[in-house]
């Protein structure tokens, strides 16, 4: 028997018991001739004795262990002397009397420190993956998400969903991110796909009765990484469902997160218990994002119209062009003529000139552009933003879509600088209504969201002359600034469904050829329906706290989109690129 109990179980309860441990050397310290070991494993640590008036072989043995090593322990608990128990740990009341003693398995000095103040790189601890999942850090976000994959399949098959796995080689899409191509062998020429999401294959699902479907699917895209991105795969919780509105999927996703966060994040808290709502005009207005953090205010305000007679010409011209004026107040923040040349940086990087601000002091406002300002534009400031003593005001002029982004920059560093918004805090909000289409800068018309949404109006809406404003029945959730949901009600009608592509200049051949199960599919009676995919990786993260994604995967792939442990991607023989009917050109 190589143990009757783990290195985290045992307790003043098990005082005078003889007992056998197995686990890794933590540490080991040398005190007047007596060892002390922590022995660790994945449920805890046990502090062991070796005393060789109690057992001089076993100490012999323990002089040789060094960090790492596996052993193998037997002794009988005692409660630790006065003043050095340690209430952090569940076995901080005992320690165990060594009797004997064997080693298991030796260790080579590890690359790093074992520890969660280690100092090692990202690439040093992927490479030695093996070894940073011992860290009690890492191991606890690998324990989390078993638990939040044990609660998502219960939560769904609980509420009439069924579970369907759907293929993992599939066809290439035209559509999204880029593929990750598999070449056929049997086909000369032919190749399969990694689906980036089984889209068409819950849709398919709802022409087959399977009305309520959901899949924690694995998920295939070649984009580069970034840190809420994880390069080549990742995980959704896929969800499809049959005779369905917008707001049967908003009860499904919100009743979902409002039992899971109390469910496996007890120490965390969705902002007055609600889900906000926001069209995608109005979080870009409001917040410059399509996934705004509503942790904090901070929002925009329109001064188009306030400042079209502006005497200050940078002001005056935007409005002049047809473009806006916007400003947000920081409030109770002091800031440095440093911090402000920082922030200001931060603009320019996004793609502004500079960034106008005034300063409100107990004296009055201060700032370079105040004497341009008049009266009743002063007025109009007090009015829409009510600043104080202590407030600051930025400002944003020029293009729409270049002042939104670039004061929702703003804000989000104004965040992180200031810890504006409270981390045990989940502030979720729909985002909705997303345009359809966009006009690329040649003029013409492409897909801005998914292409198989059902617009705003029905199949009507691609009567109008002006794909720009069609809108579809898409929606996203988000949680505290990132994307953690996409969706939307599909569009069922094949007739509308080819008017959406004839819009980018598809045709129905074109449709028939990239698409031709759903196609096929939809000739045979399919219901409305509609669905969701949450990004169970992304919400995994912000749950634990996680700065980066890669951070919640048991073995990441880095931020060169490589698995430095496997030495993947790597070449292969030639034999093999032969049987593929492959030619590697240089």
């Amino acid at each position: 028997m190589h143990r009757t109990h783990t290195c985290g179980e045992i307790t003043a309860a098990h005082i005078g018991q003889e007992v056998t441990l197995s686990g890794w050397v933590a540490n080991r310290r040398d005190h007047g001739g007596i060892i002390f070991i922590d022995l660790r494993d994945r449920y805890g640590i046990t502090q062991m004795v070796f005393d060789p008036q109690d057992n001089e072989t076993a100490w012999k043995i323990a002089d040789t262990f060094r960090s790492e090593y596996v052993v193998k322990l037997t002794g009988k608990v005692r409660h630790r002397p006065d003043g050095q128990t340690n209430s952090n740990l569940v076995t901080g009341e005992i320690e165990i009397i060594t009797l004997s003693a064997e080693i298991l398995a030796e260790s080579k000095t590890p690359p790093f420190e074992i520890s969660d103040h280690t100092t090692a790189n990202e690439e040093i601890r992927f490479k030695h993956r093996y070894l940073d999942l011992r860290r009690a850090k890492v191991l606890e976000n690998v324990k989390f998400r078993a638990i939040m994959n044990h609660f998502t399949r219960n939560w769904f098959t609980a509420h009439w969903f069924t579970e369907v796995q759907t293929p993992i080689f599939t066809v290439s899409s035209p559509e999204g991110a880029r593929d990750f191509l598999i070449p056929s062998r049997l086909h000369n020429g032919m190749f399969y796909a990694l689906p980036q999401a089984p889209q068409q294959y819950k849709q398919l699902l709802m022409v087959w009765w399977i009305d309520k479907y959901f899949q924690i699917a694995p998920c295939f895209r070649d984009e580069d990484p970034r840190a809420d991105r994880h390069s080549c795969e990742f995980y959704q919780i896929d969800c499809e469902m049959s005779f369905v509105e917008q707001e049967d999927i908003f009860q499904v996703a919100e009743s979902f997160v409002k039992d899971l966060i109390p469910g496996i994040s007890p120490e965390k808290h969705i902002r007055e218990n609600k889900v906000y709502r926001f069209t995608h005009k109005q979080a870009k207005d409001l917040y410059g994002s399509d996934k705004p953090d509503v942790r904090f205010d901070l929002h925009f305000e329109d001064f188009t119209a306030d400042f079209k007679d502006s005497g200050f010409s940078v002001f005056q011209g935007a409005v002049a062009t047809g473009w806006v004026v916007k400003a947000m107040k920081l409030e109770n923040v002091a800031m440095s003529r440093g911090e402000i040349d920082t922030i200001t940086t931060l603009a320019q990087s996004h793609g502004a000139k500079w960034l106008a601000y005034i300063i409100y002091e107990a004296e009055g406002p201060r700032s370079p552009i105040l004497k341009f300002f008049s009266p009743a534009e002063m007025k109009a400031l007090e009015e829409k933003l009510s600043p104080k003593a202590g407030d600051m005001i930025f400002f944003g002029a020029g293009e729409y879509a270049l002042v939104t982004k670039v004061l929702g920059a703003v804000r989000i560093a104004l965040r992180d600088k200031y810890n504006l918004a409270d981390r045990s805090e989940l502030a979720f909000a729909w985002v909705t209504d997303f345009p359809m289409f966009e006009r690329k800068p040649d003029g013409t018309i492409d897909f801005e969201h998914n292409p198989f949404s059902m617009p705003h109006g029905g199949a009507a809406a691609f009567d109008n002359p002006e794909p720009t404003e069609i809108y579809g029945m898409q929606y996203d959730l988000a949680c505290n600034g990132y994307e953690i949901l996409s969706g939307s009600i599909r569009n069922h009608d094949i007739k509308a469904l080819i008017k959406a592509f004839n819009m980018v200049g598809k045709g129905e051949e074109e449709v028939k050829e990239k698409f031709g199960a759903v196609y096929n599919a939809f000739q045979y009676g399919v219901p409305p329906h509609g669905g969701f995919a949450f990004w169970f990786d992304r919400l995994l993260m912000i749950l634990k706290d996680e700065e980066n994604i890669r951070e919640v995967y048991a073995f990441p792939k880095s931020g060169k989109a490589e698995d430095v442990m496997m030495n993947a991607p790597n070449r292969v023989d030639e034999l093999q690129l032969k049987e593929l009917w492959i030619e590697i050109r240089e």
